[in-house]
């Protein structure tokens, strides 16, 4: 007979190591389980419950004013013009600046009025030309120009100071 031995394809055939359809859904099961566990476990936590008992607030009621109210003053310092920026200093600046007192007080502020350009302008030059593009610069200027109206007059002489007039050109 033949010397060749009979051989079936399909006995000699290993099973392929792979993932089949079973494996997968198996696969796909536990993807989904800890995705769910993650969210689950790492989100915080709600914060407890409590109890909260409806609070009515009190029907708004105006202030009366005192009559001994002290009225403000807005005093005008002389017009203050600056030349801004580095040589050969081009730009200027021209303010006009008030300051606000009690009526009492508005004197001191006439007599003060030359040490108050002093200040402003020792503060003024130290300003970049770059600054007065910047739109929140102006409210710190204000304080600054304030702090420095307060240095001059004392604590409480000044009650702030108000731009007029202000031109940059």
């Amino acid at each position: 007979m033949s010397s060749k031995e009979d051989t079936n394809p399909e006995a000699e055939a290993a099973p392929k190591s792979g993932l089949n359809l079973m494996g997968l859904m198996v696969l796909g099961l536990a993807c989904a389980t800890t995705s769910f566990a993650s969210v689950f476990f790492l989100a915080p936590s709600p914060a407890p419950a409590t109890a909260t008992a409806a609070t009515v607030e009190p029907e708004y009621v105006p202030k009366e004013k005192p009559a001994t109210a002290k009225a403000h003053t807005y005093t005008p310092v002389q017009e203050i013009l600056i030349t801004i920026g580095h040589s050969p200093a081009t730009r200027y600046l021209k303010m006009q600046v008030s300051v606000a007192t009690e009526k009492s007080k508005a004197k001191d502020v006439k007599s003060s009025e030359t040490a108050l350009i002093d200040a402003f302008l020792l503060y003024l030059r130290s300003v970049e030309v770059s600054d007065f593009e910047d739109p929140n610069f102006y409210n710190h200027m204000r304080e600054q120009l304030s702090r420095r109206a307060d240095l001059v007059l004392g604590d409480g002489v000044s009650k702030g100071v108000m731009i007029t007039e202000f031109l940059l050109r």
